[in-house]
């Protein structure tokens, strides 16, 4: 059983991994913003005001945790770039820190050409700053996170949605995971799946790892 933090529980990504680590008897701490609002998480998550950019508080759920899992959303860009490097920057201090896995996004994963997809002519605008922003994170991990152990998973760049728990997927490191169709898909259930089983045996060590059916 390993202690695990979640920042951003309150969130699609954050809520089901909360779920599956609790199912495989993991002790969970739900980290979100405001504790009061997060009602549909399972009995037994310990539910704290958390902040995964403020030190203090990184700081506080990190003295006990075995691994801090980053599924934050719904900010400016610059809000998953600060936690990376909030969370390297503190757990660089500490002599027995926690391993990180950051949920980052798929736009960050590579077309055919080696471009990344958030490079694309048609890249959709209205999602522009937060795959910037993720990708200004994977950078920061890559560049800047000597001492500490950290994991950044990418779901699929397209079709990734809530839905079924299958318990099945297959990984790839920095290109789309397709299908005989050609396409990349998987559910966010099925990325929870991918998570636990990472943190549980971990395979993808300082590196990205994606999933996909």
């Amino acid at each position: 059983m390993s202690n695990i933090v979640v920042y951003g529980a309150g969130g699609t990504a954050g809520s089901r991994i909360v779920a599956e680590a609790v199912a495989r008897g993991h002790r969970v701490t739900a980290a979100v913003r405001r504790p009061e609002s997060v009602t549909w998480l399972p009995a037994g998550v310990h539910v704290v005001t958390g902040d995964a950019t403020s030190a203090r508080s990184v700081r506080e759920l990190a003295a006990e945790a075995d691994v801090i899992v980053v599924a934050v959303g719904g900010g400016e860009r610059a809000l998953w770039r600060d936690a990376a490097q909030t969370l390297i920057t503190v757990l660089r201090e500490l002599p027995d820190s926690p391993r990180v896995i950051h949920v980052g996004g798929g736009a960050t994963l590579l077309t055919p050409r080696d471009t990344p997809f958030l490079e694309e002519p048609d890249f959709p605008e209205e999602y522009r700053d937060a795959a910037l922003g993720q990708a200004d994170a994977l950078a920061w991990y890559r560049s800047s996170a000597d001492g500490v152990t950290w994991t950044y998973v990418s779901p699929p760049p397209l079709e990734f949605h809530p839905g079924e728990r299958t318990g099945r997927y297959r990984t790839g490191i920095e290109h789309p995971v397709l299908d005989e169709q050609g396409r990349s898909v998987l559910t966010y259930e099925d990325l929870a799946v991918a998570i636990v089983d990472e943190i549980e045996a971990p395979r993808f060590e300082n590196m990205r790892f994606t999933a996909a059916y």
